[in-house]
């Protein structure tokens, strides 16, 4: 990766799901890794000293330390919420204090996933609220804001204690063998990439909001 390297430390919320995973191990990577901040609810059993574990409550964040640049990688589905307003305070409303803390600690430079389709106008409530959201951290004034829209995440939920997806996992299962054949963007991405493609993206320095698509994604993301 030919990304230019973080002045100061990184903020990462989502540090335990399959991109923020991803991302903590690239970022730890880099030689000299960045002093990496980690906001979770509950601490990671097999979590590494290495990065700096914060646990909070994302309803009543505390003020975070300085960082350049921050990712975040929070969501959950409708199921695993229970309904619309408990998936709406992770996705929206946790993701709009991440943003808005990690602004307040000096941060320019964000990253966030959020979905293939995302609209504030959308008829579907899951892109309906990931739009509002993209529109909510858009207006927060970042110098550079990276946001991933992937398509169908790849990756093992299992080996992070997750549950699985069972439309999720029908979905590779068919779609595995004719990956080829599916557009770029439409076809599965694995956690890895969407998490290097936006990192990539966001230290291209390119100002103002930017929407990364799945298809650039697996561009960017490529090793």
């Amino acid at each position: 990766m030919n990304a230019r390297e973080p002045r100061r430390g990184v903020l990462l919320a989502g540090g335990t799901g399959l991109i923020g995973r991803e991302l903590i191990e690239l970022l730890l990577a880099q030689k000299p890794p960045p002093a990496v901040h980690a906001l979770v609810r509950r601490r990671p059993e097999t979590a590494t000293a290495r990065v700096r574990w914060l646990q909070v409550d994302f309803r009543q964040l505390p003020a975070l330390p300085a960082a350049g640049e921050a990712y975040c990688c929070l969501g959950t589905t409708l199921k695993q919420a229970g309904s619309q307003a408990a998936f709406r305070a992770v996705d929206f409303d946790a993701v709009l204090a991440f943003a808005q803390a990690a602004r307040a600690a000096g941060v320019m430079r964000f990253g966030v996933v959020s979905a293939l389709g995302a609209s504030p106008r959308s008829a579907t409530f899951y892109n309906r609220v990931k739009g509002e959201m993209e529109a909510a951290v858009g207006a927060l004034g970042f110098a550079s804001l990276v946001i991933a829209r992937p398509s169908l995440l790849a990756g093992d939920r299992a080996a992070l204690g997750q549950p699985l997806r069972t439309g999720e996992q029908l979905a590779l299962w068919l779609t595995g063998p004719i990956a080829g054949l599916i557009p770029k963007g439409m076809r599965p991405i694995n956690a890895r990439t969407v998490a290097r493609g936006m990192m990539v993206a966001l230290r291209q320095g390119q100002t103002g909001v930017r929407i990364v698509e799945s298809g650039e994604l697996q561009e960017l993301g490529a090793e």
